[in-house]
């Protein structure tokens, strides 16, 4: 499984018969390109990777890759993954399901939309920070009720930006609402040709905010997955009546015990920016669980109780989820992580992962696959026609391109997307 090195050229990895079909391509850093491919040892590497953590730690960065679910024992259903994490960035819809591959064992794409079209376990809406967000179905009444309302603002402020008066907008989810009951679930394509039936602008992003405004209405979700696509549902049809809602102040300790089970150790505005929260109301939830809460000196906040053993308010009386339970402590092997990574979006700073390559992972609000080895990013990495390419940030050792190599293919096997021989590896100049 070792990569081989194709001396230095852009040549690629040649197939030994015709069933050859997945591969790997390793781009050589700049630094190694210029110097003709030859390296001047591991110790570029070994510094570039060896030692994350900066000023928090090691013990607290393993403490968080233990509560992410990416080190320990792996969790063995899509929903206990989701339950650890309790909202998965949800944008990029590959990106979604990496992050279930990464956190579990012998699950594969196909199970993730099971969950979302077949079991209604999970679904996608505009959540935390008024971004789609993968969450249980049982945590989606209690997280809308708390994240949404404070979205309004900037909502219709969108809206207004993109053309659609307020009495258009009315009318646009008038019209979702209406076809949904008569024809969904629907694309997000099939929702705009009757929106502009209706005479409703939907060009540029005004589609986008309009579906928003419908979902932070409590109208509408995402629900099953009809091909390549993922379609509407109104909330009421897809997911039955609601339950008794949950004041504000328990649903605000029940977020901080939730957050803290799947990031903790972290402090109280690592779970405001992860919310989209006030800081205040990020300190009340702490607050109100203080009595479940670590005694710490590092002025961080972390649960006293194993996070598999934590329930929801639809929940009472239930134990966490095979895999929600972790043992062991340390760095998690290493893992291709999909673009939009939980690993990213649950603290003030990405520096202890990232370090100085935050701008080459993390672009304009876009956040590109990359690798981790030992506990720290390594390179970025795409996946295009069966072939993963990875571009390292420092020469990698042999031990961690065979790892890397590994990982990409179990990559592929859980995407669907791998032949019947194993993956080759070569090496190419950036």
């Amino acid at each position: 499984m070792g990569a081989t090195v194709a001396g230095g050229t852009a040549s690629e990895p040649a197939a030994d018969n015709q069933e050859q079909l997945v591969g790997i391509v390793i781009l050589m850093p700049p630094e190694l390109a210029l110097a003709g491919g030859q390296s001047q040892g591991a110790t570029a590497s070994q510094r570039s990777h060896a030692d994350p953590g900066g000023p928090l730690g090691q013990d607290v960065l393993a403490e968080r890759f233990a509560a992410q679910l990416l080190s320990g024992e792996p969790a063995r259903s899509v929903t206990a993954v989701v339950q650890r994490l309790l909202a998965v960035q949800g944008q990029d819809p590959r990106g979604a399901r990496l992050a279930i591959r990464s956190r579990s064992a012998g699950l594969t794409a196909a199970d993730v939309d099971r969950a979302l079209t077949d079991e209604r376990s999970l679904l996608i809406t505009w959540l935390n920070r008024g971004t789609l967000h993968l969450v249980r179905a049982d945590d989606y009444w209690w997280l809308h009720a708390l994240t949404t309302p404070q979205l309004a603002t900037a909502s219709n402020r969108r809206l207004a930006q993109e053309g659609v008066l307020p009495g258009d907008a009315d009318r646009a989810v008038a019209v979702i609402e209406g076809s949904l009951a008569a024809d969904g679930p629907l694309t997000r394509a099939q929702l705009g040709e009757r929106i502009t039936a209706a005479g409703v602008r939907t060009e540029g992003q005004a589609l986008v905010h309009i579906l928003l405004l419908a979902s932070r209405r409590g109208h509408i979700v995402r629900g099953p997955v009809i091909g390549a696509d993922h379609a509407y549902v109104l909330v009421r049809d897809w997911l039955g009546a609601p339950p008794a809602p949950v004041d504000r102040d328990t649903a605000l300790a029940e977020l901080a015990r939730r957050y803290l089970a799947g990031h903790g150790p972290a402090a109280d505005r690592d779970l405001a920016k992860w919310a989209g929260l006030p800081l205040g109301d990020a300190r009340r939830g702490l607050t109100a669980i203080a009595a479940e809460l670590s005694k710490r000196d590092d002025g961080l906040a972390s649960l006293a109780t194993a996070p598999g053993e934590q329930e929801g308010p639809g929940d009472r009386g239930r134990r966490g989820e095979p895999g929600g339970g972790r043992s062991g402590r340390g760095f998690p092997p290493h893992r291709l992580l999909g673009s939009f990574d939980p690993l990213l979006h649950g603290w003030v700073s990405r520096e202890p992962v990232l370090g100085g390559h935050q701008g080459v992972v993390a672009t304009n609000g876009i956040f590109r696959p990359f690798a981790l080895v030992r506990g720290r990013g390594a390179a970025t990495w795409s996946l295009a026609r069966g072939r993963v390419t990875l571009a390292p940030f420092a020469p990698l050792t042999a031990a961690d391109e065979a790892a890397l190599l590994a990982d990409a293919a179990d990559v592929l096997r859980f995407l669907g997307e791998g032949g019947s021989s194993p993956p080759s590896g070569s090496r190419r100049p950036a």
